[in-house]
């Protein structure tokens, strides 16, 4: 199918999907409609004259655009969790947990830790995290909604500014310039301390924690949850994972969870090396960093899922922990109970593919920056952010989005600012931040939809109580760029934004707080 550039129309179909998505809390028809809408446009623009045509159309883009590994990976993924799950080494992991990690506090900042630790891609940190995490974080009475907004605010923020990751030679391959004289990948390491989203999103996390409060819809999902509790003894849970027909054996060890996670998470990181070509004749790929990057995720991502549940059966069936047919039906169980997040990522790939490859969204997107060139160059950072953001949310992609712009941003740096090069480094640096804002609240996002499977969260749910939050870093962070452009100095701008994020936190506390007071002297 040949694209054709639709212009401003070429943004209708995401900002429909998402409208109906907030309105109707249904993920699912809000994407058809989307996917639909965009079809129905490109159809009626290229000349087609068939009620059929649109049908085709997304048939067609969804053909194009399946992940095939990603799916394979959800599945195997969720089998792996069910037979670990039946083990009862799930529960007996959880009954430690609660002991050892007896507060709120202890549980929130367990998860944001293991979070930053698998820092080497975002997929596999969403669905990892929540596995390991959601025993402990229900024994402290945690919404699902917390759990996921914290699984996705350690996921892309923190592979963007890892050296070692698949984002690292993502970003790095684009990153192709006359205007500095240092290598694509050295490029990228001095843009990391500009990446303000990144950084500002992890403060976020860690001062809602230690401060010990929410705000907007997330405060009032924690209310509804614990509401639920104090309701009912026992939870009915509605959410993406679930262990429908799966019995827990009334005994397990910690060795039945830890070796099957142990062994995925190593078999990754090793997969990942293989991929990359780290242990192939020549000199090319033999580093870390530069095979982490060169690796395929996806494939790797399978190799370990296959490994773990490899472990897992080595461990079981000699033990006789489980048998060899309940092992089968656990498994697949497990992996039907992974079917909807798939749907999900299934329309999503749809969605983005009819926007950006048909009706070429960043085509217009990428109008606007050319025709601009004569833009004051102290808003420059600021206004890259804003695009940035704008295209990632819309297209519910970051490396699509910094793939497209990071050329069009080099191209305009240096016809403007020739030979500036640390500069550049600033509005290079916003433009990832603000791919990776879009990324983190888009409801079409792959890690937003992977944090809320991962966390076992309705995922209409995880966007909306999620949202205000990604707003608010993301207003701090513009007011750094803004700072950065016109002071250039990395210490001011930190200082100055990290002591907004700060204030604002408290102003807010301080105003829920007096609310609450307010609440509980009306029912009292």
């Amino acid at each position: 199918m040949e694209p054709y550039s639709a212009g401003f129309l070429s943004l209708l179909p995401p900002v429909l999907a998402v409208i109906l998505a907030l309105k109707t809390k249904e993920v699912y028809s809000s994407l058809i409609f989307g996917i639909m809408s965009g079809a129905l446009i490109y159809s009626f623009m290229s000349g087609g004259d068939s009620l059929i045509r649109p049908i085709e159309v997304s048939v067609e883009i969804l053909s194009a655009k399946f992940d095939l590994k990603i799916a394979i990976f959800c599945a195997l993924l969720g089998a792996l969790i069910s037979v670990i799950n039946a083990s009862g080494g799930i529960r007996e992991y959880g009954n430690w947990a609660r002991k050892k990690l007896q507060t709120r506090r202890k549980a929130l900042f367990s998860t944001m830790f293991l979070g930053i630790v698998i820092f080497i891609d975002d997929y596999f940190n969403c669905l990892t995290v929540g596995t390991v995490m959601k025993p402990v974080t229900d024994a402290q009475k945690i919404s699902r909604e917390k759990l996921a907004f914290i699984i996705d605010s350690t996921a892309a923020p923190i592979c963007i500014i890892a050296p070692i990751s698949s984002w690292a030679v993502a970003v790095s391959s684009n990153l192709t310039t006359e205007a500095s004289s240092e290598t694509p990948f050295m490029i990228f390491i001095s843009c990391i301390p500009w990446n303000f989203y990144a950084i500002f999103c992890l403060c976020f996390v860690l001062l809602v924690i230690a401060l010990d409060f929410d705000f907007g819809p997330m405060r009032r999902a924690e209310q509804r949850h614990q509401e639920s509790l104090e309701e009912q003894a026992g939870r009915e849970d509605s959410h993406v994972l679930q262990d429908n027909g799966v019995k827990a054996k009334a005994s397990g060890t910690i060795s039945d969870i830890l070796i099957p996670i142990c062994s995925l998470i190593t078999a990754t990181a090793l997969a990942m090396l293989y991929t990359g070509g780290f242990w192939k004749d020549g000199e090319a790929f033999h580093s870390a960093v530069q095979a982490m990057g060169a690796s395929d995720p996806s494939f790797s991502l399978i190799l370990g899922a296959l490994v773990g549940l490899l472990a897992a059966f080595l461990k079981y069936i000699p033990k006789r922990i489980s048998t060899m047919d309940d092992f089968m039906k656990n498994a697949v169980r497990g992996a039907q109970n992974m079917l909807p997040a798939i749907i999900i990522l299934m329309l999503a790939w749809t969605l983005s593919g009819v926007t950006r490859e048909l009706l070429e969204a960043p085509k217009f997107i990428g109008s606007l920056i050319s025709a601009d060139n004569g833009m004051v160059a102290a808003l420059l950072p600021a206004f890259a952010f804003i695009l940035s953001g704008f295209l990632s949310f819309a297209v519910g992609t970051a490396w699509g989005t910094f793939g497209i712009l990071i050329p069009i941003i080099i191209s305009v740096f240096e016809a403007v600012f020739p030979g500036n090069s640390e500069y550049l480094y600033i509005v290079l640096s916003a433009t990832l931040a603000g791919s990776v804002f879009g990324d983190h609240c888009s409801p079409i996002s792959d890690t937003t939809i992977l944090s809320s499977a991962g966390a076992g969260c309705e995922h209409v749910n995880h966007v909306g109580t999620q949202l205000p939050y990604s707003i608010f870093i993301a207003a701090v962070s513009l007011l750094g760029y803004l700072m950065a452009g016109f002071t250039r100095s990395l210490s001011a701008s930190l200082i100055f934004s990290l002591a907004v994020l700060l204030g604002g936190l408290l102003m807010i506390r301080s105003r829920v707080q007096r609310k609450a007071q307010t609440e509980n002297a009306e029912k009292a």
